[in-house]
């Protein structure tokens, strides 16, 4: 071979080798669990097949086992809430949620765990594998557990007659090319995690209504909210018709799937509404809707199925195909600290002081992370903006076009504002953010080295979201949507850093963005 033909060959096997090197760890999950609803307990066993497609031999695999995190007053948790000056120094809640009952094993063999060596790290764990898991090996992990519900305050709970599922089982920490994130469960600071297949069935009393992750397997229940929905969808303003239980047994069995998701939570309620209905993507595909919500006269709950589907069609046209088979909404309790909290496939709003506007865009929002933490995976501890940031963007964009409203000011933007063209109106929201709200940190922090949860919002959300639209006022909005289309069809169900955005932005625009891009470590206003 002639050495400029060599010399081709090389550079050429070396961009394939860097284009290759990207890889991430493939889990799936079999768990089965049971509510107990007197005793606010959730008893469950899981099975986990975790393939290692790093180039790394592994000798053990951390676990985040989250309820721990409810358990006493010193943990991560409740010192970072305790240390907020944003938060209610009256809060307490610790000595009332756990997960014990573990018993993990390595193919069927007994294995050995280690804590973790910071004490306040009580919610995650060393399991030990008992020989090395080569490159390319699996192992199949499983443990039994059981789950104390702590009353709802920070996601995951019990309120009157609803239970909040959410981090909820054992679960192995991402390990990637920065190694190991087996950070704990924290209030401010959400979830990084690897994608998994799920295969979950849920037993619960049968008069109770569940929502959960994934598409629901067991028909005679798919079919009576499917009913119910259609009823209830169809007559909005009339009495709801209810679910009632198909079956006299004291309790019902559900079955659920879902497929390449980086969690699963439910939901569970009773004497509540359903709404349903089949969402038509711009693509042509077809999705499931639903809504659940409480059996209340005066509520702003009956077009919650149309903002569902506003928001997944627009978010489909904007970013790129809602590529799971169904989206749901639930309603849950009133929490003045959180208008509410994301999941895939599922997402739960807890916005007690809604209009009807604001509860469009609160379930838009919550909607719009099944694109911004579930089908792009980012580092949510690491690099919030990354999901809230762009979430609240596209956000702003949605309550922009459909009402010429802003979450952020509500009723105070005058009729005349109201009344400018979308982007007219825009403009004037980001100039008066720009220009009146304080946002000192940097957008690319961790989550927990904000100094508090207002300064985390501001910033994670609103800076983002200006950001964003600085961006589009010099390159465009047609040139954004590229970039933004690019990202997502390079790295849905991967996990992005933030170069693997900026490089696909810029692969999308053909221009170099280090200009914006190095203002996401800018302190102060941009």
């Amino acid at each position: 071979m002639k050495p400029f033909l060599l010399i081709l060959a090389l550079l050429i096997s070396g961009v394939s080798v860097a284009q290759s090197s990207y890889w991430q760890q493939e889990l799936r999950y079999t768990i089965q669990a049971e509510l107990n609803d007197a005793e606010k307990s959730i008893i469950g066993f899981e099975n986990i097949v975790y393939k290692n497609n790093s180039p790394h031999t592994l000798s053990f695999i951390w676990f985040h086992i989250w309820p721990n995190a409810y358990k006493h007053d010193s943990t991560a948790l409740m010192t970072q809430i305790k240390n907020d000056s944003a938060r209610s120094k009256k809060e307490s809640h610790a000595g009332i949620g756990s997960i014990d009952g573990l018993a993990f094993k390595i193919n069927d063999q007994p294995a050995q765990t280690e804590p973790h060596p910071n004490p306040q790290y009580i919610d995650v764990i060393k399991v030990i594998l008992p020989s090395p898991l080569k490159p390319g090996e699996s192992v199949t992990i499983s443990t039994p557990f059981k789950v104390l519900l702590p009353p709802y305050f920070s996601r995951s709970g019990h309120s009157g007659t609803q239970f909040m599922a959410c981090q909820w089982y054992p679960k192995p920490a991402v390990f990637d090319a920065a190694g190991w994130h087996e950070f704990p469960y924290l209030d401010m600071g959400e979830f990084y995690s690897e994608y998994a297949d799920y295969a979950v069935s849920l037993t619960v009393p049968s008069h109770y209504v569940v929502g959960a992750t994934g598409s629901l397997l067991t028909r005679e229940e798919l079919e009576v909210y499917k009913t119910v929905g259609r009823k209830n969808t169809a007559k909005r303003k009339k009495k709801p018709a209810l679910y009632t239980p198909y079956s006299s047994n004291r309790t019902k069995t559900l079955a659920y799937e879902a497929k390449h998701v980086p969690d699963f939570a439910w939901f569970a309620d009773k004497d509540v509404v359903i709404q349903y209905d089949t969402i038509r993507l711009p693509s042509g595909k077809i999705i499931d809707g639903f809504s659940y919500y409480h059996n209340k006269k005066k509520t702003l709950w009956n077009n919650s199925i149309d903002y569902i589907e506003d928001a997944v069609r627009k978010y489909s046209e904007w970013i790129g195909d809602y590529e799971y088979p169904v989206v749901q909404v639930v309603e849950g309790p009133a929490n003045n600290s959180s208008g509410g909290m994301e999941y895939p496939m599922i997402t739960l709003i807890t916005d007690p002081d809604a209009t009807e506007e604001s509860l469009d865009g609160v379930i838009t929002h919550e909607i719009g992370h099944n694109w911004f933490m579930s089908m792009l995976g980012s580092n949510e501890r690491a690099h919030t903006w990354m999901d809230e940031g762009l979430n609240t963007y596209f956000q702003f964009r949605y309550e922009a076009e459909k009402y010429r409203g802003n979450s952020m000011f509500g009723k105070n933007i005058p009729a005349h504002i109201r009344k400018l063209p979308t982007d007219k109106f825009l403009g004037v929201i980001y100039e008066v953010i720009h220009k009146n709200l304080p946002m000192e940190s940097a957008m690319d922090i961790p989550a927990d080295k904000f100094p508090s949860s207002d300064e985390y919002g501001m910033v994670s959300y609103i800076k983002t979201a200006l950001w964003m639209y600085l961006m589009e006022s010099a390159l465009g909005q047609e040139k954004i949507d590229l970039a933004i289309k690019n990202y997502f069809n390079k790295w849905k169900h991967k996990h992005p850093q933030p170069g693997d955005m900026q490089t696909a932005f810029e692969e999308a625009v053909g221009e170099d963005l280090d200009k914006f891009f190095i203002l996401t470590k800018k302190q102060g206003k941009f």
